[in-house]
């Protein structure tokens, strides 16, 4: 087998070459002790965190394999996430409506809000990302940062349970519903869609009207929604209003952000 002298001892070659092949991945920038108090959670079982904070980019170039990275945690998270919220918003607005506690819902566990709990933490810091990533602006996206928040949820699941899973949402998301909804975004896909392309430094979506069908009292309006020249979705209504908003929400669902 193929060694190298270094420092008076023997290490092999392979240990050598992943060295190699992490460091061309990219490294966070802060430690996982500084995140965990963040958190407010100390993990027992550190891989997990760990994980989660592994983006596919890494484990691409590090060739640890697709399931090192955060997706699993991520898709777990995702559903605990559902849970949590949906039972929070049973208990909490008796009076609303199934529809409305949807839409609520929408909001509460849309990436745009996930990613604003994670710049707040700067969770794209600790995150694991190629240097194409990185360069490319990774740590502020709002995907990749939603995604992490949902894999660090997971994590928490599985290391602490279903209680400790419910605390760090409670603490993250839930002390400020009332802020969150005061403005009532949550009708507002419009908001959330201008939210995200501001934040990323792509100026202000454009809605078109397409076409519209039906007699006068019974009319139906396209609409579809543009950002730089590219479109983005497509809605339709029986307003024009409406038809923007749910342009705006077909544009989110195709951006992954909701």
């Amino acid at each position: 087998m193929l060694r190298e002298l270094r420092g008076g001892g023997l290490i092999r070659l392979g240990t050598v070459l992943q060295t190699i092949r992490r460091w061309s991945a990219g490294v966070r920038v802060r430690s996982q002790e500084e995140l965990q108090r963040k958190l407010g959670y100390t993990f027992s079982n550190t891989a997990l965190l760990e994980q989660a904070l592994k983006h596919r980019s890494h484990v691409y170039v590090t060739q640890e394999g697709s399931i090192a990275s955060n997706e699993r945690l991520e898709f777990l998270g995702d559903a605990v996430l559902d849970l949590i919220v949906t039972e929070y918003l049973y208990n909490r607005f008796k009076n609303k409506r199934e529809g409305e506690l949807t839409q609520i819902k929408s909001l509460l566990v849309s990436k745009v809000v996930l990613a604003e709990k994670g710049r707040k933490i700067q969770l794209g810091e600790y995150l694991f990302l190629s240097k194409e990533e990185i360069s490319s602006g990774g740590r502020q996206r709002t995907s990749i940062i939603g995604d992490a928040f949902e894999a660090l949820l997971g994590a928490i699941y599985l290391d602490g349970g279903l209680e400790a899973a419910r605390s760090f949402v409670e603490r993250a998301i839930l002390t400020n519903v009332d802020e969150i909804l005061s403005d009532g975004n949550y009708l507002n896909f419009k908001s959330l869609l201008l939210e995200h392309t501001q934040s990323t430094g792509k100026g202000h979506p454009r809605y078109q009207p397409i076409s519209e069908e039906g007699p006068d009292h019974r009319k139906i309006f396209f609409i579809e929604v543009t950002l730089q020249g590219d479109r983005l979705g497509e809605g339709q209504g029986r307003s024009k209003k409406e038809a923007q908003q749910m342009a705006a929400k077909d544009a989110l669902r195709h951006l992954g952000l909701h």
